[in-house]
C-alpha cells in the first residue's frame, strides 16, 4: 500500500522535474529564436523548418506550464499561487517579447491595444502562460494577423486574443463552454482541440477571485478582426 506521507515529496519531485524540463525547453526555444532572428533569407531552407521547430517547442513549453499551473492549483509550497498588483502594459510587453520571433518567422502581425497605466491583480506566470498558449493556438487559425487587447469592463478585466481567420468551429466553441464546466469536450486536437488547453486556461481563470467574483474564459467568433476570439476575464 502506498504511504500517504510520501505524496507531498512525490508532488514536489514531479514539479521540480517539470520545472527543469521547462528550463531546458526554454534554452532550445531561445536558441531557435536567435537563429531565426539572424537568418537573412526567411524563404530559404532551413528557415521554414526552424520556424516549425520553434512553434512545436513553444507548444511543449505550454504543456509544461500547464502542469506547473496544476501544481499551483493545489497550493503546494515552492510553487505558490502568487497574485500581485501589476501594470497591464508590462504584461503585454512580456507576451509580445515572448512571441515576436515566432510570429515574424510565420509572417504574422501582432497588434496590441491596452491601457498602459492600468494596474490589476493576477498571477503573472500563469496569465502569461494562458496568453502565450492562446496566441500559439491563434497561429493555427489566422490568415496573417492576431490582436491582443486589454480593457476594463465594469469590475472585470477583459483580455482578448483575436485572429482574422475563418473562426472557431461549433465543436471548438462547445469545448470552450465545457472547459468552464470543469470538463473537456473530447475534440481531437489534431484537428481542433482536445479541450485540455482550454481546461487549463479555465482553471487559471477560476483561481483568480475577488469577493464573490471568479475569472472565466470564453471562445467567440467575430471580434475586431472577424475571426476567432479567446476571451479571458479576471475580477
Amino acid at each position: 500500500m502506498e504511504d500517504p506521507s510520501s505524496a507531498p515529496e512525490l508532488f514536489l519531485f514531479l514539479a521540480s522535474t517539470v520545472h527543469d524540463m521547462k528550463n531546458s525547453v526554454s534554452v532550445v526555444s531561445g536558441t531557435l529564436e536567435s537563429l531565426l532572428a539572424a537568418s537573412p533569407a526567411p524563404a530559404e531552407a532551413p528557415y521554414p523548418q526552424m520556424a516549425q521547430m520553434l512553434y512545436q517547442t513553444k507548444r511543449l513549453n505550454d504543456n509544461l506550464i500547464q502542469l506547473l499551473a496544476l501544481y499551483k492549483r493545489v497550493g503546494k509550497p515552492g510553487y505558490p499561487f502568487d497574485v500581485r498588483p501589476q501594470l497591464l502594459g508590462q504584461l503585454v510587453e512580456q507576451v509580445v517579447a515572448q512571441e515576436k520571433v515566432l510570429l515574424a518567422s510565420k509572417g504574422i502581425a501582432l497588434h496590441t491595444s491596452f491601457p498602459a497605466e492600468l494596474i490589476w491583480c493576477y498571477d503573472e506566470d500563469l496569465i502569461i502562460g494562458v496568453l502565450g498558449h492562446a496566441i500559439n493556438n491563434a497561429i493555427r487559425y489566422t490568415s496573417d494577423t492576431i490582436r491582443l487587447s486589454v480593457r476594463q469592463v465594469d469590475a472585470m478585466l477583459e483580455i482578448r486574443v483575436e485572429d482574422n481567420g475563418g473562426g472557431f468551429s461549433p465543436a471548438l466553441l462547445a469545448a470552450g463552454a465545457a472547459a468552464m464546466d470543469g470538463a473537456t469536450s473530447g475534440v481531437n486536437f489534431a484537428t481542433n482541440s482536445t479541450g485540455l488547453g482550454l481546461y487549463f486556461a479555465s482553471e487559471v481563470a477560476k483561481m483568480h477571485k475577488h469577493r464573490d467574483a471568479s475569472g472565466s474564459i470564453a471562445l467567440e467568433n467575430g471580434g475586431a478582426l472577424g475571426g476567432g476570439c479567446f476571451v479571458l476575464r479576471l475580477p
